[in-house]
């Protein structure tokens, strides 16, 4: 009998302690709920909207109305050439561009991983790159750098006797990488310097006192360490870059040889397509591409912060 009256109070003490438990954590989540009610409107309500649009056949430049036609619209898209070659251009831009920043990203952060004179000012003019609004830096460099006429990539091309190129329009992918890649190299820069500042400089110093070299180092001991820095930078820069639009306008106007999925899903709807509800699934279609990036992001940053603690 009394075994039996102590097990009622201890499932009565473990019911308390889940009530409280609850109660503190509402507490915390009370102060972020305008937050997050926020969020939900201005993003998940647009979302189900767009899903509603790829279900139906929605024209503007017929008197039509809109029709419903289930999943017609993704059945169709294997179907469709422009489309994929638009996600071909998509992946190689995207590759392309997080790969050289992050090569980029990574030897500047070796080199800020050292004190000199003026570091805090050197550091600041890397940096400033990707402070630039996109149009602004897709204008700048197709005026002011690749620029037949007055482009100064031409004006030391025409030092060697060579003839200008029009970049832009010859090499219209190549010209957009460019540009991403010096718009997002400070990126990477700043979250591998991050990973090289967090070194434990004890061990490097072990390390130097048995003679390892500098690139053993590096290769045996820093490599390893960086990591999940750079799993980070990768996934996030990716996660970006697949969306990017304003530098295809603004650069090259969505010539065929750089026209990636954002800029062909803008093409087929308000750009004179006028196919909202084919838009709306390629979109749909982005959308699942960049939660399975996000995700795996969310992963290698949870790992990072599991790490530090």
């Amino acid at each position: 009998m009394s075994n039996a009256v102590v097990d009622r109070d201890t499932e009565s003490r473990a019911d308390e302690v889940k009530r409280l438990e609850r109660r503190e954590g509402w507490k915390r989540r009370i102060p972020i709920l305008p937050a997050l009610l926020f969020t939900i409107v201005v993003t998940q309500i647009p979302f189900l909207f767009t899903l509603f649009y790829s279900l139906t056949e929605w024209r503007l430049d017929t008197p039509e109305p809109r029709e419903f036609i289930g999943l017609d619209n993704y059945t169709s898209l294997p179907d469709d050439k422009f489309f994929r070659d638009a996600a071909w251009i998509s992946v190689q831009m995207t590759v392309m561009a997080v790969l050289f920043s992050l090569i980029v990203g990574t030897l500047l952060a070796i080199l800020l991983d050292r004190k000199f004179f003026g570091q805090g000012f050197v550091r600041t003019l890397l940096i400033t790159p990707f402070l630039v609004m996109p149009v602004v830096a897709g204008f700048m460099w197709k005026t002011q750098m690749f620029g037949a006429t007055f482009g100064v990539i031409n004006w030391v091309i025409n030092l060697f006797g060579f003839e200008s190129v029009e970049f832009a329009t010859r090499y219209p992918l190549a010209s957009v990488v460019v540009v991403l890649v010096w718009q997002w190299s400070p990126f990477m820069m700043l979250i591998v310097l991050a990973g090289l500042q967090g070194q434990d400089t004890s061990v490097l110093e072990a390390a130097r006192v048995d003679g390892a070299t500098t690139f053993g180092i590096f290769r045996q001991i820093t490599f390893p360490q960086l990591r999940p820095f750079l799993e980070l930078g990768t996934l996030l820069g990716a996660i970006y870059l697949i969306q990017v639009y304003d530098h295809i306008e603004v650069i090259v106007g969505g010539q065929p040889g750089a026209k990636n999925l954002p800029f062909y899903i803008a093409q087929r709807s308000i750009g004179g397509g006028n196919r909202f509800g084919l838009a709306s699934a390629y979109s749909i279609v982005m959308v699942i591409a960049a939660i399975i990036i996000a995700n795996i992001g969310l992963r290698v940053l949870s790992n990072l912060l599991e790490d530090d603690s």
